[in-house]
């Protein structure tokens, strides 16, 4: 997950602003209710990410039944992720590409899908910017495929929205099913929310071997959910209160 450019005043962005507790997701009903999702037990499905980690974070839970099922994965990471920490003198942006390239492989092999992952190395936090080129290659890579699995185009996200765009234009163009899943949400949405298609979500139920790997994998993922170094500039992306978000153990996609 790569933290939103500056396109926005203080908290003007949702997603800059304070969240919404873990704890009312987890005691509303709602996700219970949701229709559960019939996921393939055969073939190959797509999972694009608009930078790595975000995958594993919406989907990871759905990734590790996939491939207990037999289903072979293609990971598409559309950016490195190389500007999470713009601002740090710790590390390079070069230096962080290979590394979270290397935090999303031992993800994968903790999720125990051995995926084939594809980066188009778009530049981190300008994926609007080449929305078109993202689809072309995507439709290339969705020939054959059962399912596309992408970033949400609601997560208030620039990258995550674009990326999302993109697989739905992609998905069009090779006539193969796209769901959508959200990162962000959890944080600036609540329960009920009226900015959120409830009305299209559909849920995936983890058990708890399917949570405990999931668990295991954003752990993996050592740039984001710890700091670099004592700068400010360096501090986790993904602290414990945004973590929770993804460790529950049901996952929802939007169709």
């Amino acid at each position: 997950m790569t933290p939103p450019a500056g396109r926005w005043p203080a908290f003007a962005n949702p997603i800059q602003a304070p969240g919404t507790d873990e704890s009312h997701w987890r005691s509303w009903r709602g996700l219970r209710e949701l229709p559960e999702l019939e996921l393939p037990t055969a073939g190959r499905v797509v999972v694009v990410a608009a930078h790595p980690d975000d995958e594993v974070l919406g989907a990871g839970g759905t990734m590790a039944l996939l491939a207990d099922a037999g289903v072979s994965l293609t990971v598409v990471s559309v950016t490195d992720g190389e500007r999470s920490h713009a601002d740090s003198k710790a590390i390079t942006g070069e230096r962080l590409a290979e590394l979270r390239a290397g935090e999303l492989r031992s993800a994968l092999d903790t999720l125990a899908a051995a995926a084939e992952v594809v980066r188009l190395k778009v530049p981190d936090t300008e994926v609007a910017r080449h929305e078109q080129e993202v689809a072309g290659s995507l439709s290339e890579l969705l020939s054959g495929a059962e399912l596309l699995l992408a970033p949400w185009i609601g997560d208030v996200h620039g990258d995550h929205e674009a990326a999302g765009r993109a697989a739905l234009a992609a998905a069009r163009t090779a006539s193969v099913r796209c769901l959508m899943y959200p990162v962000w949400m959890w944080h600036w949405a609540h329960p009920e929310d009226p900015r959120v298609p409830w009305a299209s979500a559909q849920r995936v139920d983890l058990p708890d071997a399917a949570l405990a790997r999931k668990r295991s994998a954003v752990e993996r993922f050592v740039s984001q959910v710890r700091p670099l170094g004592p700068a400010p500039e360096d501090a986790a992306i993904l602290p414990p209160a945004e973590i929770a978000h993804h460790l529950r153990d049901v996952e929802v996609v939007f169709a």
